[in-house]
């Protein structure tokens, strides 16, 4: 049998790290499920990891599209099965790696992609609707026609509302019926990291704080001169949106950071949604203690020791 670790967990909560420290010992690549670090260029607001860390571990899935691309959970999951089968191929450990629910779900559970194409025409009034309305109306009208993938999806997240109620209208069906499953080919080991809330916040204030010291604003301006549009899918991620905003002038600097900070915050809570503590699949260790030991034992027993 095939064997895949995944790590999960909130933002900031050392998953790469952690990550890196495992394909060392197990001779290991890693498969990125991250939603905005497949993107090139966007390298600071993503938490991508450093050049350096890039070239020491072989990465899989990230930076593979360009800002202005589109990307859908579909691909991600064909891309992801390709890139572990590649690494099993070859007797190498698969480390699956990110805070992307969708993502890792999507691979360890096997998820059956809706088969609804985009309607552009469609999302475009849905866009214009928010727009009007507001965001909270739309999720209203996904709450009364999918309420189950309501539940899973963040309100704030417009594009995820706008396309769960793209699929059920072309189908109508609930999302969930046609997210069927399908058991990999693997056999899958997953690893939660976590914390408690107080020590997440200031972890995660501490790395906006790192971010914009090591150039985010500039990042932004790059991006933008480039030609990527504020208002791309891709741009409208926490971090780059607040600072679209303040090279706008629609907010001070000081403003955006702690609104980027206040959204990481929201974005975390709706990680363990996806992430629960109470899922008897996932292997959850608090960061706190002592844990690369614990878990490398762990590995050696499920992985090395069979």
């Amino acid at each position: 049998m095939n064997h895949l670790v995944a790590i999960v967990g909130p933002t900031a909560v050392g998953k790469s790290r952690l990550a890196i420290h495992l394909a060392q010992t197990f001779n290991g690549e890693i498969v990125g499920a991250d939603s905005r670090q497949v993107y090139r260029y966007m390298d600071i607001g993503t938490a991508k990891p450093s050049p350096e860390e890039l070239s020491l571990i072989p990465h899989h899935l990230v930076n593979i599209v360009n800002p202005d691309e589109d990307f859908s959970l579909a691909q991600y999951q064909q891309l992801a099965y390709r890139a572990i089968e590649d690494i099993q191929r070859r007797n190498k450990l698969a480390l699956l790696i990110g805070g992307s629910g969708q993502y890792v779900w999507s691979v360890l559970e096997g998820w059956g992609i809706p088969p609804v194409p985009p309607n552009l025409e469609f999302r475009h009034s849905l866009e214009e609707k928010a727009a009007k309305v507001g965001k909270d109306k739309l999720y209203q009208e996904l709450m009364k026609v999918d309420p189950i993938a309501a539940q899973r999806i963040d309100r704030h997240n417009v594009r995820r509302v706008i396309r769960a109620l793209e699929v059920h209208r072309g189908t109508e069906t609930p999302l969930p019926q046609l997210q069927h499953k399908k058991s990999p080919l693997f056999n899958a080991l997953t690893i939660g990291l976590t914390t408690d809330r107080g020590e997440l916040y200031r972890r995660i204030d501490l790395r906006v704080d790192q971010m914009v010291g090591q150039g985010l604003v500039a990042e932004v301006e790059k991006l933008v001169n480039m030609g990527y549009d504020l208002n791309l899918p891709a741009m409208s991620g926490i971090g780059y949106k607040q600072i679209g905003m303040f090279l706008k002038g629609e907010l001070t600097l000081a403003a955006a950071i702690e609104q980027i900070k206040f959204e990481t915050h929201r974005f975390v809570r709706h990680q363990y949604t996806w992430f629960q503590l109470k899922d008897g699949r996932i292997k959850w260790f608090d960061i706190q203690s002592k844990t690369d030991s614990e878990i490398t034992t762990l590995l050696a027993k499920s992985i090395v020791g069979e």
